[in-house]
């Protein structure tokens, strides 16, 4: 996990962070520009991908999106990379990094991933693109949806559930998932942590998702992924 802006910071955006589909045309200013560039930098370095910010280009999402629930998406986030493993995991994951940052800005996102307009991959020549963010100012802050409880997406082997494993579970909850379907179980083992998680084509991107929320709410230091 990125440290760009301190934890609790973090913490903080993912409980106020919700889905945002319709934006004002109220213009992202150079300093928020500069700000969400070096994030997606880093990002990209660390995890070798080729996420790239498009600014005022009405371009990302399809025309029946627009249509129907997508208003005022002018600016977005490119999820792409080179074909290689985990390719999807690492932009699920990072992807997350970069939204909680978003908010901690003032701004409102949008995870694209089954909707977003292909066309979008020639801004990223010879790569491979999986979806958008979209990112902006919001007419409205998003509401929460219906989501699982701790015990439906996860169990812990032993008699004892630690508060870790807990903390980690409902910031799990918090990610935005395929549908909003929150189709996963985390398996707990002492230290160790499990994912369990089949999405079709989106498992990848899910599972970054996933895992930067759990690390953010239980804490690296606790535990081990298995």
């Amino acid at each position: 996990m990125l440290r760009g802006v301190i934890t609790t910071d973090l913490k903080e955006a993912m409980k106020k962070r919700h889905m945002v589909r319709k934006y004002t045309d109220k213009p992202l200013s150079d300093e928020l520009i500069r700000k969400i560039n070096e994030r997606i930098e880093i990002n990209n370095k660390k995890y070798n991908l080729n996420m790239k910010l498009m600014i005022n280009n009405n371009k990302g999402v399809s025309s029946i999106m627009k249509l129907i629930m997508a208003k005022g998406v002018n600016n977005f986030i490119i999820l792409a990379g080179d074909v290689s493993e985990n390719l999807d995991e690492r932009l699920g994951y990072s992807g997350a990094d970069i939204m909680l940052y978003a908010q901690t800005l003032g701004l409102n996102t949008w995870w694209v991933g089954g909707t977003f307009n292909r066309s979008v991959r020639k801004y990223v020549d010879n790569k491979n693109v999986t979806g958008i963010i979209a990112i902006g100012f919001g007419q409205t802050q998003g509401v929460p949806h219906k989501s699982k409880s701790v015990e439906e997406v996860s169990k812990y082997n032993g008699s004892t559930i630690p508060e870790w494993f807990v903390n980690g579970t409902e910031s799990a909850l918090l990610a935005p998932t395929a549908l909003n379907k929150q189709d996963f179980m985390l398996i707990g083992n002492g230290n160790k942590v499990k994912i369990e998680c089949n999405n079709g084509i989106f498992t990848g991107s899910n599972v970054g998702l996933i895992k930067y929320h759990f690390e953010l709410g239980a804490g690296k230091e606790n535990f081990e992924w298995e």
